[in-house]
């Protein structure tokens, strides 16, 4: 079927169509605390079809250094019928859905949990996301505390990335409601118990293209990587927020945040998941360039905001290794995962020593103070390949 519409002169209508103010509306996107119900499910718009140039430029754009998401071949011979997209880009790509819909008014984010990557995403495939509302916390007229579960699903309904967050968000007090929540059921496939499948090498493991230190064989329980580049970030971060279709005037718009009170106003907030896509590139030439697979993450808290001019670093720790039942070829390496700006990795770990690696959210209680230059937190945990 082929629609046709004949083009005619188009006449100039602005100066005979009277203004009227009354009819000025203002859309809002996101919701207030009290529209946050649980067990609803939303529907995210848009969603992402994703492109080899775009992975690369992603990939590239991040430091990514594990050939797996740089180089189709070295791809191929680890089994995989196309280069993957970086879980990175995917949770961004994910997240970023989901703004609009639920964290377009929220205050802060307040962490990511129990996130995993269930499959690989190639170029040609196209990602929807949903989130279901699983508690509310309110506290009066002051902001409250919605935790969610948010899902990826490519278009053959397969889920490829899950994860649970808490956001910070205000009540709506006498403001009008914004979207409408949506009447319809609407499935919410999470995957409990879920399965990670990978594909089977077809051929032997290229061993030239990595480093010789970040094998299975490398990590040791307690072991600590003080990884030795930082990364300045520039104003590029508010083109890359909306790449990856994040809607959040909070990290683009300065007119926005400068109208904010408190430590948010000011300059544009870097998005919290491109921090952590640089991050893990400063690292990855350190822990995961023999990574078969990132198998997701727990616990994670931007602890501060990052702005444009700030130079982020890191450092991981390992926490835990294990075998890998059902691949004899790798292995398990739980990290902790550290941010901090405008300090060196080695100098934060000098300045501050153990209490690096003391959850910030735990330092009132123990009686210890905050650390100013640490912006982000995670575990994380990675099969990453035998060395043979």
């Amino acid at each position: 079927m082929t629609l046709s519409l004949e083009f005619v002169k188009q006449p100039e209508l602005a100066g005979a169509v009277a203004v009227d103010l009354g009819r000025a509306r203002a859309p809002q996107y996101g919701r207030y605390l009290d529209e946050f119900t649980p067990g609803q499910v939303f529907v995210h718009p848009r969603g992402y079809s994703f492109e080899r140039a775009a992975m690369l430029d992603f990939a590239r754009t991040f430091m990514q250094a594990n050939p797996l998401y740089l180089n189709v071949e070295y791809a191929r011979a680890h089994g995989f019928p196309d280069l993957p997209a970086s879980p990175q880009m995917v949770f961004n790509v994910v997240l970023s859905l989901g703004v609009q819909n639920d964290s377009e008014k929220a205050i802060a984010n307040l962490g990511y949990y129990h996130a995993q990557f269930l499959r690989p995403v190639y170029s040609g495939d196209t990602l929807r996301a949903y989130t279901r509302v699983m508690d509310r916390q309110e506290k009066g007229d002051k902001p409250g505390i919605a935790a969610i579960r948010t899902l990826g699903v490519n278009q053959h309904g397969q889920v490829v990335l899950q994860y649970e967050r808490k956001i910070m968000v205000g009540p709506r007090g006498d403001r009008p409601p914004t979207i409408p929540a949506s009447s319809a059921p609407v499935a919410f496939p999470w995957v409990e118990g879920a399965v990670l499948e990978l594909p089977v090498a077809g051929a032997p493991f290229p061993s030239d293209l990595t480093g010789p230190n970040t094998y299975f064989e490398d990590f040791a329980p307690g072991d600590i990587i003080v990884h030795p580049n930082g990364r300045t970030v520039t104003d590029e971060h508010m083109a890359l927020t909306y790449q990856v279709c994040n809607t959040h005037p909070l990290h683009f718009d300065r007119v926005y945040s400068q109208g904010l009170s408190g430590k948010m106003s000011g300059e544009p907030i870097v998005y919290g998941g491109l921090v952590f896509a640089w991050l893990e590139g400063l690292a990855s030439r350190d822990v995961s360039e023999n990574a078969l697979w990132e198998l997701g993450f727990t616990e994670g808290y931007h602890t501060q905001p990052t702005v444009s001019g700030d130079t982020v670093a890191c450092l991981s720790r390992v926490l835990a290794t294990a075998d890998a039942s059902g691949v004899p070829g790798g292995g398990l390496v739980t990290f902790q995962f550290i941010g901090v700006k405008n300090l060196s990795a080695a100098g934060a770990l000098d300045t501050y020593g153990a209490a690096l690696f003391v959850k910030e959210n735990d330092k009132s209680k123990l009686g210890q103070e905050k650390i100013s230059h640490k912006i982000f937190e995670i575990e994380r945990r990675l099969l990453i390949k035998r060395r043979r």
